[in-house]
């Protein structure tokens, strides 16, 4: 049986020959804006889908959100359609996990204002260093131990760090594997925050996980800490960071993810990421969401697309299903 995919965006020459090269011969992939005639589609590829992509075809049963997550305005659409399946890509893991730990070490190390410093000839940061901090033997806290929570906590292992983790399942609590020492769920934030040397926030932004992290358990870290979000803005309250990053107790950030965002091409160059003027801090790194933006990245999503959809055609479970109730 042949299964129909239709994807919103099309693809270049030498990207659907490559796709193609991957998937099974009763795959039949049409590309681009407008929907075949007739649309008879099976499986929709889209991150923001209209509501008339999903009711044109028929045969519609699983949405593909190309990326990591889904937009708060796609989970609100397909609450109206349960029978289509929905599904993500996890294809940026291991490049968002990198940028987190990126940000942690430039963060630690205070390679901002010095670089900044030293391009104008401004030997000083080595005779009067502010200190940077030693990410051996401290505590790493992560929020959100899924594909990119996982890759995260690897690295801090090799870092020489202590790695405690929070994630929504947890058979064992207090337990660990491979990676983490520690594995608990939400209701043991309060208990941990105190432990983390470096809170890293990998979480989707869902009403669960809403302004998560406030003053309130800023103020629960030990002082000093490292605080990255490579999550969503919104779990982390933007008025308590900043105070927390000019005031304390927070000794730096690393950011990847934000509060505003350009409304089109021509606000890209002038958009304030914030309603608070973090770029007026020294000890905030900053990061305009582009941690998936990696060489070949394009070939990696693809390669996550195709197992997918081979596992669509062969009547196989596909991964990735996101419960649209929670959000992820």
């Amino acid at each position: 049986m042949i299964t129909s995919v239709h994807l919103l965006r099309p693809l270049d020459s030498e990207n659907l020959i490559y796709f193609q090269r991957q998937l099974d011969a009763d795959l039949h992939i049409t590309a681009g804006p407008d929907l075949p005639d007739p649309p008879e589609y099976h499986v929709l590829v889209a991150g923001r889908p209209r509501r008339e992509h999903v009711t044109a075809s028929p045969n519609l049963h699983t949405l593909i959100v190309p990326w990591t997550g889904v937009p708060n305005e796609t989970r609100d659409l397909m609450l109206d359609f349960p029978h289509v399946s929905v599904h993500n890509l996890h294809y940026n893991a291991i490049a968002v996990a990198e940028m987190a730990v990126t940000l942690m070490l430039a963060a630690a190390k205070h390679i901002v204002p010095v670089d900044r410093a030293f391009r104008d000839h401004d030997w000083t940061s080595r005779y009067r260093p502010t200190p940077a901090i030693l990410l051996d033997g401290k505590t790493a806290l992560i929020l959100g131990y899924g594909a990119i929570g996982r890759r995260v906590a690897q690295m801090c292992r090799g870092l020489g760090m202590q790695v405690l983790a929070l994630r929504r399942h947890v058979s064992k609590p207090g337990e660990g594997d491979a990676y983490a020492d520690e594995i608990h769920p939400p209701q043991a934030l309060d208990s941990l925050l105190p432990r983390a040397d470096a809170l890293i926030i990998c979480l989707p932004h869902t009403p669960e996980t809403d302004g998560l992290i406030g003053a309130e358990a800023l103020n629960r870290l030990s002082d000093g800490a490292l605080l990255v979000n490579v999550g969503r803005g919104p779990v982390l309250d933007q008025a308590a960071l900043y105070h927390a990053l000019k005031d304390g107790p927070l000794y730096a950030a690393g950011l990847d993810v934000w509060y505003n965002y350009p409304d089109d091409e021509a606000s890209r160059s002038h958009t304030p990421p914030s309603d608070y003027p973090f770029h007026e801090l020294e000890n905030v790194v900053m990061s305009p969401h582009r941690a998936g933006h990696v060489d070949d990245r394009d070939k990696s999503r693809l390669d996550q697309l195709a197992i997918l959809l081979n596992a669509l055609a062969r009547g196989e479970p596909a991964p990735n299903k996101v419960n649209l109730s929670i959000g992820y």
